[in-house]
């Protein structure tokens, strides 16, 4: 198929800081990040905010490398839809699942498998973003042009230090140590065909996925997508719309009790299995509107990190939390 074309290329610059005041108190902002940063360790926290109507962004960790992990989703999504824009795709298109095509979990795509075989470009995507449907993911990827196709496209868009480099079916076969994914490994087979993998050999797996700058994104360039989204540089507005449906269908309930009232929340929330006593990569990319309509772009990594489901969540919460008290604060 395709590449994703060049014509696609044409983008408009980010509007200029419109606020004499800066949104954020950055030297507070920096250190309460740093801070946060501190209690994540040994695990490698990175978080970076930017308010979309103004551009002024706060960091900690904002240049570092960390596990682009599921959230590249929506970076697939943005390409995907921009194919649509130039009419290269249709969202009515069917496509017709083979058992090549399947990918490891989460996958109802490929649960479904074989009694449905055959779904639209519009469906596929619904579970690529919202659900996270590896399955989708990849024949979407495929469809486009392949992973080189999209890292090409983020590059043309000034989307910069986000790269997608592999299929999900590759790429979660080379982080764990397994064998390559085959049809008879759908659902919880997948794990425990992980698990039966000599812990030697997935040990130096999460080593080696850990080091790799495939597939990686620093915070800042996740928060610079966000702001190409929001500007209308990656698709119609329209498919931007609709993009950012698809990651409110996909927030779940794990950020939401740090918004404030009336605020809107677009996300991915993504992490690898807790595995050898860590997770690997544990990832948030969100668009946050707030009631007096001012927009949001966080995004917070956490890498390489010992702690527990429940206390990855709570210190997720409280960057969410923090960052949007700041933002509050700043509106009044």
């Amino acid at each position: 198929m395709p590449a994703l074309p060049a014509a696609l290329s044409a983008c408009r610059e980010p509007p200029l800081a419109g606020q004499e005041d800066p949104t954020f108190d950055h030297e507070t902002m920096s250190l309460k990040l740093t801070a946060f940063a501190e209690r994540a360790r040994p695990g490698d926290l990175g978080v970076a905010v930017q308010d979309l109507t103004t551009a002024q962004r706060a960091a900690v960790a904002g240049e570092h490398l960390f596990p682009l992990a599921g959230i590249w989703t929506a970076a697939l999504g943005a390409a995907v839809l921009a194919e649509v824009d130039a009419k290269a795709l249709s969202l009515r298109e069917t496509i017709t699942i083979e058992d090549v095509d399947l990918s490891p979990p989460p996958s109802g795509v490929a649960d479904a498998w074989p009694s449905r075989r055959r779904w639209t470009v519009e469906d596929l995507l619904k579970h690529a973003v919202a659900d996270g449907d590896n399955t989708a993911a990849d024949v979407l990827m495929k469809r486009i042009g392949g992973p080189g196709a999209v890292t090409a496209w983020l590059d043309l868009k000034k989307v910069e230090n986000l790269r997608v480099d592999r299929y999900a079916r590759q790429l979660l076969s080379e982080q764990t140590g397994a064998q390559s994914f085959r049809a008879e490994w759908r659902g919880l087979a997948w794990r425990k065909a992980v698990l039966a993998t000599p812990e030697a050999t997935r040990r130096a797996a999460w080593r080696d996925y850990l080091a790799d700058p495939h597939d990686s994104v620093t915070p800042l360039a996740a928060v610079r997508f966000l702001e190409a989204l929001n500007q209308g540089e990656l698709t119609s507005q329209e498919n931007r719309r609709r993009l950012l449906r698809m990651m409110e269908a996909a927030a779940g309930e794990r950020l939401r009790p740090a918004l404030p009232a009336g605020a809107r929340l677009a996300a991915i929330t993504a992490a690898t299995p807790w595995d050898l006593g860590q997770t690997a990569a544990d990832n948030v990319l969100a668009m946050v509107r707030l009631k007096d309509g001012r927009r949001f772009a966080l995004a917070i990594f956490l890498k390489a990190s010992p702690l527990e489901e429940a206390d990855r969540d709570a210190l997720m919460l409280e960057v969410m939390r923090t960052v949007m008290q700041a933002a509050e604060k700043a509106g009044r």
